[in-house]
């Protein structure tokens, strides 16, 4: 009679560590926006938002200020957290007039994309010739991509971005996140 229930505990112990889902949350800790160059671009807002404990969401706005914007690259790099931030896996940097005309040549560059396009003003081709928004980019929609498409290990992570027009750095915004 003894032996039933030690099989059953066992057999308990083994489903539930073999066969249970763990899964990974992206959490937004902090952004940061920087204007390099404040005779062409100002931030006017640019914060992380914690509406309740399961929610939180990241909002800009940067207001361009010689437009029209005809050419533009972005320098995308991904820091992981040892010991201060060190590069992590990608810092890539593309021509983003040249992209937004054909999104699907560059993988890791629709990777990204993909993280802000449905948050942003910034879907379409260039000129640009007003305000630049992200509105209310919650940590949900980035959680699918981080950790089911492409798995990432558990740690503190920074994507920093590099907005350059015309050969010049004009702004850096930096996303903040922890994954656990």
């Amino acid at each position: 009679m003894a032996i039933k229930p030690s099989l059953f505990f066992v057999f308990l112990i083994f489903f539930t560590y073999y066969f249970t889902e763990v899964s990974s949350l992206v959490e937004f800790t902090n952004v940061q926006c920087e204007s390099l160059d404040k005779d062409f671009a100002l931030f006017e807002y640019c914060f992380l938002k914690s509406v309740n404990r399961s929610y939180k969401y990241v909002s800009l706005k940067v207001k361009l200020l010689k437009l029209p914007v005809t050419k533009v690259k972005v320098n995308f790099a991904l820091y992981k957290r040892v010991n201060g931030y060190l590069p992590f896996l990608y810092n890539i940097t593309l021509d983003a007039c040249r992209y937004l005309k054909s999104p699907h040549h560059h993988p890791i560059a629709l990777y990204f994309h993909n993280w802000f396009k449905d948050y942003s003003n910034i879907n379409h081709t260039c000129p640009y010739n007003h305000d630049l928004v992200l509105d209310k980019m919650s940590y949900h929609s980035i959680n699918t991509k981080v950790t089911k498409i492409l798995p990432f290990p558990e740690g503190n992570y920074l994507l920093e971005v590099h907005w350059i027009a015309y050969d010049i750095a004009r702004a850096v915004t930096k996303f903040y996140w922890s994954l656990t």
